[in-house]
């Protein structure tokens, strides 16, 4: 089969190469894939940034969507699913625990299902499991127009919130509205614009960086500020009294690690989606949609943050 894998640690432009390897025959739920989504993480990975730092060569790719070839864990053959491998899904054919593997809604195309489960979970997790979302409170985005900001939005419209989404440019406005965004507000001067709003009850931030002072000015009393992670590079400190000046939260949402001690909440989340899915709220947005050969320039669009919603190869 077709693949792409990562054979040395030099970033997107180099770290690439499309090879034809033996299909997978492991335990699990067999998937012809049909999209891959492609997401920070793997970006990290051509650089040996990331956590989990396989042996080279190795196929990346945590979530695909796609058919299934051989069944197991309650599916049939022939099955439309959404799955997390977790790795290899940069190929034509993947391996995901069935645990990990979901019958993907007739409401959403292939492309809609590669970007449902990391995004989506994330974003459910973020703003309910960790930042304990009420119906009618107001949530800030930032990175709104990404994958991560994207779902986020949609999520947080679909379970009765009043949205703010961040952005840099007018492209990323439309993005950000069409996902449900009910404000937009530009990067530069974000806190006096959200002040102007009546600031956030819940902030979700994916970016980090020099903005994360401003989000904790721009919390109502008692507000929310849910840290998942740092797509702009650096990662801020807190001077601790400003929690305590306006009975603050800063709140880690590491989805992936909090799996490794609920491995049955990506299943609860899961059905809280579908619901949200058959509801019309959830409509993963497709930013670009690359064949499997273009992998490099799918990771330098993410990489240099030109990306919005959810970029996909399509083996």
């Amino acid at each position: 089969m077709r693949a792409i894998q990562i054979v040395e640690l030099s970033g997107p432009e180099s770290a690439l190469k499309l090879v034809d390897i033996p299909e997978p025959d492991g335990d699990g739920v067999v998937i012809d894939v049909r999209a891959a989504g492609v997401s920070f993480p793997e970006v990290l990975q051509t650089r040996g940034a990331y956590q989990l730092k396989p042996d080279l060569p190795f196929v990346p790719g945590s979530e695909v969507a796609g058919v299934v070839r051989r069944a197991g864990g309650g599916f049939e053959v022939g099955d439309r699913v959404a799955a997390f491998p977790m790795l290899g899904g940069f190929a034509e054919v993947a391996v995901a625990p069935a645990h990990f593997t979901f019958k993907l809604s007739d409401d959403l195309d292939f492309a809609q299902g590669a970007g449902l489960i990391l995004n989506y979970h994330t974003a459910f997790f973020s703003l309910v499991t960790r930042g304990r979302l009420q119906a009618g409170e107001t949530v800030l985005v930032h990175g709104a127009a990404g994958g991560v900001g994207t779902a986020t939005l949609q999520v947080a419209k679909g379970l009765g919130a009043r949205t703010i989404a961040v952005v840099s440019t007018d492209e990323k406005e439309r993005v950000a509205r069409a996902a449900g965004a009910d404000e937009v507000v530009r990067a530069d001067g974000f806190k006096d614009a959200v002040k102007a709003l009546g600031g956030a009850d819940l902030i979700v931030d994916p970016v980090g960086g020099d903005r994360f002072t401003d989000s904790l000015r721009s919390l109502r009393p008692e507000g929310r500020l849910v840290v998942v992670g740092f797509t702009g590079g650096s990662i801020p400190e807190v001077k601790v009294n400003r929690l305590l000046l306006n009975n603050i939260d800063v709140v880690g949402a590491g989805w992936g690690a909090y799996l490794g001690t609920r491995p049955e909440l990506i299943g609860e989340v899961a059905a809280e989606l579908d619901k949200l899915i058959a509801a019309g709220h959830v409509r993963p947005f497709v930013g670009a949609r690359l064949p499997l050969e273009q992998a490099s320039e799918a990771l330098r669009l993410i990489d240099g943050r030109g990306a919005t919603g959810k970029v996909v190869l399509e083996p």
